[in-house]
Parts: structure tokens; C-alpha cells; sequence
């Protein structure tokens, strides 16, 4: 049989048999998981009461025009509304008029009257008011908050109060549907919903939160509002979203809920929250950096300082080392690391995989209590003209008093001038402290002139450079000749 024929009388036969209706079609199936589409209105029902929404009396109120001003960022800079607040403008005051605004939204975690939201929601606050979807209005106690989490626990006095269910941001997918319900610019209990754009993500302001990124429509006034799953489970606190205009621009920022219940156990115990601790300063490794270490791609997290008498320096890391792994898991990125040894019970001990000098280390190290506060004072020493070398630097030693004011004892020598050249694009500034080069200590200029001469011609090298108060990688490449 031709082999046309035999493909019609195929054809013939599959066109034969019945069509069936798909199992959907049910009238009393909703239209959106009709067409396939994930349905929220059981969802929203169900869970949507144990939303409240949050508003305050204040002495004074804050508007926009506080955003950024100490900061030297105004309005022209390109970082005015990046990452800002949710709640620069003022929200509209209540319906008696008295002196106070809606700030935001919060959850019910349980019948007793446990209310979880964001710390920078009831930020300078004289009266908490607790409203839910039946227009029950409760006045707050602060049980506790956490500036560094941007979570605060609130307390009211009730019993049988619709609570939801809380889950895990860990099992979260990137693409994952999820709904957010809370009261944007004081509109109550409005639901959006959107998908899971990313997961672990750091912000300018936070260093130890692994945000989850999403693209649910979020405006001033969904702020300490909950993120949920399609299990209608809590899954994460909607808390900052990326703007150049105060409203929803396609990327949103919560906090994971894993994250949060640490923070409310604790508040709960004690009052307070205590995170792990390693005394470093950190930085990204860039591709750039990544061949004077010998990385064959960048990743980890390089030591930039070590601070003297802290939970790293007793294990014995060094400036120059970089943090591959914390307790088994991959560290990536520097980001990835403070929300890691900030998770940590204080009083532990913890393992870090560290590469040095191409061999890697495991390094046990003991944590200590992240401090409310640390800084160190840094003041400039003056120096003299010298020639520049051919990395466009014109270096001096430092004196002594220097030295001392610095807290370099040993090492270190100070930037005069920047000229065209290598080190000026590498980033490299007059007034910074170079303290090592190529992974070798500077005590003097000679030594410095050493280890310059030293390096190849096309070379890349590592230079630790201290500025202000703390320090950092610049990578530098030597110039053929």
C-alpha cells in the first residue's frame, strides 16, 4: 500500500474517534481554574479576616522630605526611592481626624491575639490601633521589635481571633504563585497576587534578611501585611519594595517567614533578638578578584578585615581568606553569608570552609552576639610628595602617632596622590591606607616598592586598601610593558 494512503487511513481513524469534554468544563468549576489559572477567592475567604490593618497616633508626623536628607540623598539622586519605606508619604489620617495616619497592614498568628508586622510600621508611635475585616478595633502592646529583621510583635487583648496558618519560605520555586493581602493606601483587606521572582535576596539597608523577591503589586500601606502561598499558608512579611515614584514599580521584597517566627520566638522569650557573630568585614568576590585568588569563577566571600579579639580572629582567619561554605551550605556570594551566621545561636559552634592562598581550610569558629553598634574612629595621617610609581601612586610611611590613631601597629602606608594610571581605575583614592598587596602585608613604602616590582607585567593583583572605617579588595592590573 502507498505509503500516502496509509498515512490518510491514519488520520482517518484518529480523527474518528470522539472528542471528550475536559473534566473542567464543570459550570461550577471556577473560571479561573477553568482556563487553568491558579483560583484565590477560597483563599482570600478563608484567610483574608486574620488580616488587620495598622495604623498609629504620633506626636509628629514624617513625610517623604525625611528620606535620605541626613544621607546626602536628595530627590535628583538616582537612589531617593530605592528601596525606600513603604510609607514616605503620609497615609490618610483617620475618619475623627485626630492627629495620627494608617501606616500599614499586619496578620493574626493566633487566637490569643498575637499580631505580627513590620518594626518600621509603628516606628515613634504613641497609640497602636489593631482594625480587622469586621471593623473590631483594638488598642496594641508592643510585646517587642527588631529594627535589624524589620519585624515587631504586637499583643491585643482577644480570644477566638481568626489566625492563619503559618508555613516555610524554604520550600518556596522561583515562578511559585503567591497573594498578598493588606491595605494599600488605606484601601483594607486588598488582595494581589503575582509569582516568586527570586529567592535570597539582599538589600542596601538589610544584611541579614534573604528576601524573597516577587512581582505582587505592593504599595504604601501593604507593608508587615502577609505573603501566601497557594496552600494559604503564610510563607513570608511583606516588607520593602524597589520604586522612583512611592508606588509599585514590579519588584517587591518580603521577609521570609522562617525568618520572622525566629524573630517573634524570641521577642516572646526575651524581649530582644540575638544573632550570631563573626567580627569580619566582608566583600564580593568580582571577576576582577577572582584571578589573584585563583578562583576559576567568582564566588564566596572575601575577608576583607578581620576585627582583633572577635570570634574570627580566635579561629585564626586571616585578611585575604574567602568563606566558600558556612556549616555545609554554599556561600555563593558575599551576601549570602550574614543572614547565615546571623540565623546561628550565639554560643555556638560553626564551621567555615575557607580558601587561602588556593587550599582550602575548615575553620570551627566560636560565635559571640552580633553588638547593637560597631564602628571604629579612622583619622588621616598628612604626608609628604614622593614620585609615583607605575601604578600611578605616590605612597608615604606612616608615623608612628599615625599608626597608632589608624590601629595599625604594624603595617600600612598611606595614598598621597592618585595620578592616571592603574590603581586610579581600580578605584584606588589619595587618603587610603594600602595594607596589603598581592596578599602580602605593607609595613613600610620599601616593602610596598617590593612587591610591585615583583609582579608580572599584565599580572592582577589583590591590593587590601583601608578607607574610612573599614576595608576593602581593589583589584589592580599591572600594565604591560
Amino acid at each position: 500500500m502507498p505509503t500516502v494512503i496509509r498515512f490518510l487511513l491514519c488520520l482517518t481513524v484518529t480523527l474518528s474517534v470522539p472528542v471528550q469534554a475536559p473534566a473542567f468544563a464543570d459550570e461550577n468549576v471556577p473560571a479561573a481554574v477553568r482556563l487553568g489559572l491558579p483560583d484565590f477567592t477560597v483563599l482570600v475567604e478563608r484567610y483574608g479576616p486574620a488580616v488587620v490593618n495598622i495604623s498609629t497616633k504620633q506626636s509628629a508626623l514624617y513625610g517623604p522630605q525625611d528620606f535620605g536628607e541626613e544621607e546626602g540623598l536628595g530627590e535628583d539622586s538616582p537612589l531617593y526611592d530605592f528601596f525606600r519605606r513603604f510609607f514616605g508619604e503620609e497615609g490618610p489620617l483617620p475618619e475623627d481626624g485626630e492627629n495620627g495616619r494608617s501606616l500599614g497592614s499586619g496578620f493574626i498568628l493566633s487566637p490569643d491575639g498575637y499580631v505580627l508586622t513590620n518594626s518600621h510600621v509603628i516606628e515613634a508611635a504613641d497609640e497602636i490601633i489593631v482594625r480587622t475585616s469586621d471593623r473590631r478595633e483594638f488598642v496594641a502592646k508592643v510585646v517587642g521589635a527588631d529594627e535589624r529583621s524589620d519585624m515587631a510583635l504586637l499583643k491585643v487583648d482577644g480570644t477566638d481571633l481568626p489566625a492563619v496558618e503559618i508555613g516555610t519560605a524554604a520550600d518556596l520555586q522561583v515562578g511559585e504563585w503567591v497573594l498578598a493581602i493588606g491595605s494599600p493606601f488605606g484601601f483594607e483587606h486588598s488582595a494581589t497576587a503575582g509569582i516568586v521572582s527570586a529567592k535570597g535576596r539582599s538589600l542596601p539597608t538589610e544584611d541579614y534578611v534573604p528576601f524573597i523577591q516577587t512581582d505582587v503589586a505592593i504599595n504604601p500601606g501593604n507593608s508587615g501585611g502577609p505573603l501566601f502561598n497557594l496552600d494559604g499558608k503564610v510563607v513570608g512579611v511583606n516588607s520593602q519594595i524597589y520604586s522612583r515614584t512611592g508606588g509599585f514599580m514590579g519588584l517587591s521584597f518580603a521577609i521570609p517567614i522562617d525568618v520572622a517566627m525566629d524573630v517573634v520566638d524570641q521577642l516572646k522569650e526575651k524581649g530582644r533578638v540575638s544573632r550570631g557573630w563573626l567580627g569580619v568585614l566582608i566583600q564580593d568576590v568580582t571577576r576582577d578578584l577572582a584571578e589573584p585568588f585563583g578562583l576559576s569563577h567568582p564566588r564566596g566571600a572575601l575577608v576583607a578585615q578581620v576585627r582583633p579579639d572577635r570570634p574570627a580572629a580566635a579561629a585564626g582567619l586571616r585578611d585575604g581568606d574567602i568563606v566558600l561554605a558556612f556549616n555545609g551550605k554554599e556561600v555563593s556570594t558575599s551576601s549570602n553569608l550574614p543572614p547565615m551566621v546571623g540565623a546561628a545561636k550565639v554560643g555556638t559552634e560553626a564551621m567555615l570552609t575557607v580558601l587561602r592562598n588556593g587550599e582550602t581550610l575548615e575553620l570551627p569558629v566560636l560565635l559571640s552576639e552580633l553588638p547593637e553598634e560597631e564602628a571604629f574612629a579612622v583619622a588621616p595621617g598628612q604626608v609628604e610628595q614622593a614620585a609615583a610609581d607605575r601604578l600611578g601612586l605616590v605612597v608615604e610611611d606612616l608615623t608612628a602617632e599615625e599608626r597608632e590613631r589608624l590601629g595599625l601597629s604594624d603595617r600600612g602606608v598611606i595614598v598621597e596622590s592618585v595620578e592616571s594610571g592603574p590603581a586610579q581605575q581600580g578605584g584606588i583614592r589619595a587618603g587610603d591606607i594600602i595594607v596589603s598587596f598581592d596578599n602580602e602585608p605593607v609595613p613600610d613604602t620599601k616593602r610596598f616598592r617590593q612587591l610591585l616590582d615583583a609582579v608580572q607585567p599584565g599580572e592582577s593583583v589583590a591590593v587590601l586598601v583601608q578607607r574610612g572605617d573599614g576595608r576593602m579588595f581593589y583589584p589592580i592590573r599591572i600594565p604591560a610593558e
